[in-house]
C-alpha cells in the first residue's frame, strides 16, 4: 500500500553539513547608493524598510498581494526565521570554484527553502528575516510571493547587500560553500522590527543556529523565540552548521548548544552529531540520546540516502531513504524538514505514535530524496503529487 500521508500535510527539505571554504574577508558591501548619495553602512533600523514601505515608495515588487494581511484559511501555519540569500551554483560538478566555467543562480538560505518547501507541499508558512534594498533582495521576495510564502515580515536593509554564496559542487553532488556578507543584510535585523503577530500565531516556529552569530540579527532570534514560547508555538531547530561563518569551531559549538534546551523539535546530520560531541561515534544511538534533553518532543538525525533516525522520550527507529541520482544535494535537509514540519504541523501529537512517525518520515525523506534531483534548492524543491507519486513508486 502507499504512504499515508495527511490531506493538508507539507513536504520538507534539509541541508546536510557539509566542509566549507574559508571565510572571505572583505565584501563589496561597505557602501551603497541610497536616496541618490553614497550611505556609509548603517546599523540603524531607519535604514530597513518593510515590504509595505517598499510598495509604496513604487519600486516593489515583492509583496503577497493584500491578503498578505490577513492569515487566512484552516492549514496549519509554520513561521520561518532567519537568512534568505542567493546561491551561486557551477553548473559542472566535480570543479573548484576557480575552474567551474559558469553558475546558476538560485535562491537558498534555509529557513527560507524550508517554508517554500511547506508552501510547495500545499501548506501555509511565512518568512521573517532581512535582505539587502537591492535587485536581489527584491528578487528572492518575489520568489516567496511566486510560492505562496506570507512575506510579511521581510525587511530591506538600504545599507547592507543580500548575502551570496558560492557553491562548489563534488562529483557525486555534495557541496562546499564561500560565503559574501561580513555583513550582509540578513545579519541586521533587529529586535523592533520583528512582525510579533506572525510569531505568535504561528502552530511551529522554525529556525536555525546562522541568525545567533552576530548582532543585532542575535538579539532579534532571541526575542522571537521568547514571543513564540511565550504563545505556546511549537519551536524547531536545526542547527544547520556553517563553520566558516563563525569566529572558532569553540564558539560555534557553544552558539549552536546555547538555545538547545529550549527546542521541541530538533533536526541535526550524522556531520552535526560529531561536532557536537568533540568526535563521537556519530552512529551509537547511546550517544544520540546523550542530545536529548528533557523537554524535547523529538530529535531527528539525517543521513543522507540512508533516510533518518528518530528519537523520542518513548521510542526510537530508523525509516530508510529513496535511492536517486544526485545532482546537487544543496536544500535536501530543508527539504526533510519542510516535509516532517508540515506533517507535525497537522498533527501535533505525531511524535506520540510511532507508525504515524513513520508514516510522515517516509514522507519526508521523499522530499529530501527528489530535491537532490535538480540544481539549486528552491528551484528543485519537489510538489506534493511528485512526493506522493514517487512514495507510489516506492510501494509498487
Amino acid at each position: 500500500m502507499a504512504a499515508q500521508v495527511p490531506p493538508n500535510s507539507i513536504a520538507p527539505f534539509d541541508n546536510n553539513v557539509e566542509k566549507s571554504s574559508p571565510r572571505l574577508k572583505n565584501s563589496s558591501t561597505s557602501s551603497v547608493i541610497a536616496s541618490g548619495r553614497l550611505a556609509k553602512l548603517n546599523r540603524s533600523a531607519s535604514l530597513s524598510l518593510t515590504i509595505r514601505q517598499r510598495r509604496s515608495r513604487g519600486s516593489a515588487r515583492a509583496s503577497i498581494a493584500d491578503n498578505n494581511d490577513q492569515l487566512t484559511g484552516e492549514s496549519p501555519f509554520v513561521v520561518c526565521f532567519g537568512e534568505m540569500l542567493i546561491d551561486f551554483v557551477p553548473t559542472v560538478a566535480g570543479l573548484s570554484l576557480s575552474e567551474a566555467p559558469a553558475f546558476k543562480k538560485a535562491p537558498g538560505g534555509a529557513p527560507a527553502n524550508v517554508a517554500v518547501c511547506i508552501a510547495r507541499l500545499g501548506g501555509s508558512s511565512a518568512f521573517i528575516g532581512k535582505v539587502g534594498d537591492d535587485e536581489f533582495g527584491y528578487m528572492l521576495a518575489d520568489i516567496l510571493e511566486k510560492n505562496n510564502v506570507n512575506n510579511k515580515g521581510m525587511r530591506f536593509d538600504a545599507g547592507a547587500r543580500t548575502a551570496l554564496a558560492f557553491v562548489t559542487l563534488r562529483a557525486d553532488g555534495e557541496r562546499e560553500f564561500m560565503f559574501y556578507r561580513n555583513p550582509s543584510a540578513d545579519m541586521l535585523l533587529n529586535e523592533s522590527e520583528l512582525e510579533v503577530d506572525l510569531i505568535r500565531k504561528a502552530k511551529i516556529f522554525h529556525y536555525g543556529s546562522i541568525s545567533l552569530i552576530s548582532e543585532p540579527c542575535k538579539s532579534a532570534h532571541l526575542a522571537a523565540m521568547k514571543l513564540a514560547k511565550d504563545a505556546g508555538v511549537i519551536l524547531s531547530y536545526d542547527p544547520n552548521l556553517r563553520l566558516p561563518l563563525w569566529p572558532s569551531e569553540d564558539a560555534a559549538r557553544a552558539g549552536i548548544l546555547s538555545i538547545w534546551d529550549s527546542a521541541d523539535v530538533i533536526k541535526i546530520s550524522e556531520q552535526e552529531i560529531v561536532f557536537l560531541t568533540e568526535g563521537e561515534d556519530p552512529y551509537d544511538d547511546a550517544v544520540v540520546r546523550k542530545l536529548f534533553h528533557p523537554n524535547l518532543k523529538l530529535l531527528l538525525v539525517t543521513e543522507g540516502s540512508d533516510g533518518c533516525r528518530y528519537f523520542t522520550k518513548d521510542f526510537n527507529g530508523r525509516v530508510g531513504g529513496l535511492k536517486v541520482e544526485p545532482v546537487d544535494t544543496t536544500g535536501a535537509g530543508d527539504a526533510f524538514v519542510g516535509g516532517i514540519l508540515s506533517q507535525l504541523s497537522c498533527d501535533l501529537s505525531m511524535y506520540q505514535d510511532e507508525k504515524r512517525l513513520r508514516e510522515a518520515l517516509k514522507f519526508a525523506n521523499a522530499c529530501g530524496a527528489l530535491t537532490v534531483t535538480e540544481r539549486g534548492a528552491i528551484p528543485a524543491l519537489p510538489s506534493r503529487e511528485a512526493v506522493l507519486e514517487a512514495l507510489v513508486k516506492v510501494v509498487a
